[in-house]
């Protein structure tokens, strides 16, 4: 083989290997930079999935964005899970988990979360955040409790629901009782650390795997911070729903740690 040819076998070679390493390496997107804002509370509204993806989403989405809007506060809205870093998340009061679903962190963004919280970060989660993050003991414990399992043919049922603590930021402006569609979770356990807000009347549905100890939502202050939990919000109709809007956005407010005007 004469010196050209050797040459250009090398830079064959070269351009190849190259190649396979172009190719073998994950390709990282750049995220977006959180805008400035002006506005004296922020919230980051979290739907990553992995899981079970809920068709009402998008439609939460909206509907936290216009109450954000509505009531002055800056709501930014990612499935990107880069976001939970320390320099990012300490530019938000409380985050949002909104019908997350499995895992949807990695170990460093699960210390940054973590960390968050016991900073005095708060925290909200609706509905399948109870089906997110099996494998993280603290997560549990701070959501409250782990999905177990739902009624089927049909999901979505008709119940009545019980304001247990008619004096919460979310719960002062419900019908007692408040009667009203979803799908009603089951839990791995029932969790006896928070402050339980509103329960189910097992008597209303069949379905239920807790009779007569139902809960469906609540609230505690838990290694610093502050989780809020709503089991409501599975149907693309809650979030044209107003009680349920008005449920919600209480318990962001919480999260938020804004102070009750009722």
């Amino acid at each position: 083989m004469n010196v050209n040819n050797r040459l250009l076998s090398l830079l064959i070679v070269a351009a190849l290997l190259m190649l396979t390493g172009i190719i073998g390496c994950e390709v990282e997107t750049e995220r977006e930079e959180l805008p400035d804002t002006l506005l004296d509370h922020s919230l980051l509204v979290f739907s990553k999935t992995d899981g079970w993806r809920h068709d009402s989403i998008e439609a939460g989405v909206d509907a936290v964005m216009a109450l954000g809007e509505e009531n002055g506060v800056f709501v930014f809205a990612t499935e990107d899970a880069g976001y939970f870093n320390e320099s990012d998340l300490d530019r938000f009061d409380a985050v949002l988990f909104l019908n997350t679903t499995e895992t949807v962190f990695n170990a460093e963004q699960r210390e940054a979360f973590q960390a968050y919280i016991q900073n005095g970060g708060g925290f909200a989660g609706v509905h399948s955040a109870a089906d997110t993050e099996y494998d993280w003991p603290w997560y549990g414990e701070f959501v409250g409790a782990y999905f177990e399992s739902h009624p089927s043919d049909p999901n979505v049922r008709n119940a009545e629901i019980i304001v247990e603590n008619p004096n919460h930021i979310s719960t002062h402006m419900l019908p007692n009782p408040w009667e009203r569609e979803d799908e009603w979770y089951n839990f791995q356990e029932i969790p006896d650390h928070v402050e339980v807000l509103l329960r189910l009347d097992t008597d209303s549905y069949e379905g239920s795997e807790h009779p007569n100890n139902h809960p469906i939502a609540w609230f505690h202050d838990y290694d610093g911070g502050r989780a809020f939990y709503t089991g409501l919000g599975h149907t693309i109709e809650s979030y044209s729903e107003q009680h349920f809007l008005d449920h919600l956005w209480g318990g962001l407010e919480y999260a938020m740690d804004i102070e009750p005007t009722f």
